[in-house]
């Protein structure tokens, strides 16, 4: 069952709410935030994670303003893509604790993103080693 939950904390206009499935927060042994490309959206990550689909897993797809977490290439200059850059990572960052408040430990925790959420994960968890047990970045790099 699809549900659209919006964060218990308050994020910014700029950034909807996230698409969730799979197992329900309080129950889940596991869960993947998955992160849309350019133009995609978080419907567009629920094919993809039917491949990762097990018992127990919870899914979180958030959704960028406007389709896209910041404007220009991942390889432009980090200023660039500033503020957009920082606020969605922040974004990244909420998602992540509130699955920690919901008693999902770092190591239970996964980061998937294609090709712009790709370099999203990718530049998230390079700043943040310990945000979780494992990243998949498809057709991404580090931003910069």
């Amino acid at each position: 069952m699809t549900q659209r939950i919006q964060s218990r904390t308050m994020i910014s206009t700029e950034l909807q709410s996230s698409m969730r499935w799979g197992s329900p927060l309080e129950t889940a042994k596991a869960a993947m935030i998955l992160l849309h490309g350019r133009g995609g959206d978080a419907a567009d990550m629920r094919a993809l994670a039917r491949l990762f689909e097990s018992p127990g897993f919870a899914f979180i797809a958030p959704e960028a303003p406007g389709n896209t977490w910041y404007p220009f290439p991942f390889t432009a200059p980090l200023a660039q893509n500033e503020p957009y850059l920082s606020r969605s990572l922040d974004r990244v960052g909420r998602l992540l604790s509130e699955l920690a408040d919901a008693a999902l430990a770092p190591g239970k925790l996964l980061l998937l993103g294609f090709s712009q959420g790709a370099c999203l994960a990718l530049e998230f968890s390079a700043r943040n080693l310990d945000c979780c047990s494992g990243v998949v970045g498809l057709s991404g790099g580090l931003i910069g």
